[in-house]
């Protein structure tokens, strides 16, 4: 029996090497299974049939107007049930899938939509406002993904002969435009193979059933979300709820009650929040707590562990956390906690899964080892420190950067491999440890490599913190902080008083940080920043909008 099942397995793993077989194969074998659910209503979800009916049917209207195999199609919504409507009403039948994240300015949607030469475009009410009319006039249609009627339709244009075609691995199935943490945007070119391969390696690092329930809470426009939480599900066969409102900590609660997830993706910041805003101060607020955090640590990590777990619905198995790298204090506590966490490392560029570790392969400040089918290693090694370039080679990466062969031959090594721009170490079992990005990098006086995210982990853990970085101005590194939520009260301290407690712990900060990094390392000054920063999808921080020199608190309180 379990020879059948493996060989079954590799004969499904065989037969799925494009977006248009998993959709066939997923809407044949799994018809009757609930595919996608808001999480707190049955309404507005499809089962695997349902959903097959209503992305041909969408694909007939493309074809209506004119709308073949190689058309550009962009989505720019919310995350919802009808998103995956629209990418597989697109990518099975030959078409390009362009999916615009949904914090994007208008400015950039309209350069994406402009740069790919889209011609059809889903749009969510909520984000409509940022159609310009010059996109609105240029599109064939323009469809609401709310409920797929019909906005701008070019009737010029309904002549019924869209070609479509059945994809082959090596033809393009989306282009996901990413700034990342740099400001220059570019189109990232993912074929079919890139995408299903990276499907297949998901069921290898964690084995997921029909039985499993996934909770989306990230843009489906990133590669994680939309490869780990909507192709791997529907490989398997398994739901998928989504929420209708923003994941703010009461939605996300009442969610995680009513769905029970056992399967979930989220970036960092989600769980830093959690300890730093919940589990920290319960410790400090209990006098047992305080003393067994001190005596008893790892048994005070596991009862906490447990209800933690029941705060995640209590069927939780798997919480991927991917994107950035996770803080290593609360690292550690899930480590000791017992908390079903995984990590993933990937790029947009690699479809987007490279490395993992989960249960045992875990330790602090690693993403542990290559993914089933994909080879890492390290390139051009410092022999002194042992700190290489991440380079990797497998199916999932990228074809190139759309309409940039120079770009995409600077991310390339001579002999193919690709160049993530992450240096990193490795450990005596083989694991990797990201030291930092390459662009991010800091040349010291002396000719040290400095990691400011290193600098950042220090100071991330002083009291008050919410979240740092490091910049290098005139040849000095400084840092920008920003407290954490009702830490400083703004708005009820005298001038005076402000500034003085601010100055106190601006003095906190950099003697705390100081004491704990190396002389090269050594930061200049501490600046408080009042608002967030601006960050990516994947709350990464924008750092290239914090070289020059920001509006100090001071300079903005006097503004006011």
């Amino acid at each position: 029996m379990i020879q059948l099942y493996k060989r079954m397995q590799r004969m499904r793993e065989k037969y799925v090497d494009t977006i248009a077989k998993l959709y066939e194969y997923a809407t044949t074998v799994y018809a009757k299974n609930q595919y996608t659910q808001w999480y707190d209503t049955k309404e507005g979800g499809y089962t695997y049939t349902t959903f097959k009916g209503k992305c041909d049917s969408l694909s007939k209207k493309l074809t209506q107007y004119g709308i073949g195999s190689g058309d550009k199609v962009a989505i720019l919504s919310q995350s919802m049930p009808n998103w995956s409507v629209a990418f597989f009403a697109t990518v099975p039948f030959g078409r390009i899938a362009i999916p615009i994240l949904p914090d994007s300015s208008e400015n950039e949607v309209t350069n994406i939509i402009n740069h790919s030469e889209t011609k059809v475009l889903f749009v969510s009410e909520r984000l409509r406002g940022k159609i310009s009319q010059e996109v609105m006039d240029k599109m064939t249609l323009v469809i609401n993904i709310d409920n797929f009627e019909t906005i701008k339709a070019d009737d010029d244009q309904f002549t019924c002969d869209g070609k479509t075609s059945i994809p082959t691995p090596d033809d393009i199935a989306t282009i996901i435009y990413t700034s990342g943490t740099t400001g220059s945007a570019k189109g990232v070119v993912l074929s079919h193979r890139n995408l299903a391969s990276n499907v297949i390696t998901c069921y290898h690092s964690c084995k997921r059933n029909e039985r499993d329930r996934w909770l989306s809470i990230l843009p489906m426009a990133h590669t994680l979300e939309m490869t780990l939480s909507m192709l791997y599900p529907m490989y398997c066969g398994a739901t998928v709820y989504y929420l209708q409102k923003p994941p703010v900590p009461s939605i996300l609660m009442k969610a995680l009650k009513i769905v029970k997830p056992t399967t979930m993706l989220t970036v960092p910041m989600i769980i830093e929040k959690v300890y730093k805003g919940s589990v920290l101060p319960t410790i400090k607020k209990s006098r047992t707590l305080t003393w067994m955090n001190e005596h008893m640590n790892g048994l005070m990590c596991k009862i906490i562990g447990i209800k933690l777990k029941a705060t995640f619905g209590g069927h939780i198995s798997f919480y991927g956390i991917g994107g950035a790298k996770l803080d290593p204090e609360v690292e550690a506590f899930l480590l000791k906690a017992g908390f079903p966490y995984a990590i993933g490392y990937g790029l947009t560029e690699t479809s987007p899964l490279l490395g993992y570790a989960m249960k045992g392969w875990r330790a602090v400040g690693s993403f542990g080892y290559p993914v089933y089918n994909v080879k890492l290693k390290l390139h051009d090694v410092n022999p002194e420190t042992g700190e290489g370039e991440i380079v990797a080679k497998g199916p999932n990466v990228m074809l190139g950067y759309y309409k940039d062969p120079k770009r995409t031959k600077s991310v390339f090594t001579e002999d193919g491999w690709f160049r993530t721009s992450d240096i990193a170490v490795m450990d005596e079992k083989g694991r990797f440890f990201i030291k930092g990005r390459n662009s991010n990098m800091i040349l010291g006086p002396s000719g040290e490599n400095i990691y400011p995210e290193e600098i950042e982990n220090v100071i991330n853990n002083v009291e008050g913190v919410n979240e740092s970085i490091v910049v290098e101005r005139d040849g000095k590194l400084v840092a920008l902080v920003q407290p954490l939520e009702n830490y400083i009260e703004w708005d009820k301290e005298g001038e005076d008083k402000l500034y003085e407690k601010l100055d106190a712990w601006k003095s906190k900060v950099l003697k705390m940080v100081n004491k704990n990094v190396s002389k090269a390392s050594q930061v200049s000054s501490v600046e408080v920043m009042k608002e967030p920063f601006e960050k990516t999808a994947t709350q990464k921080i924008r750092r290239f909008k914090y070289k020059e020199s920001a509006p100090t608190v001071e300079e903005e309180q006097k503004e006011k």
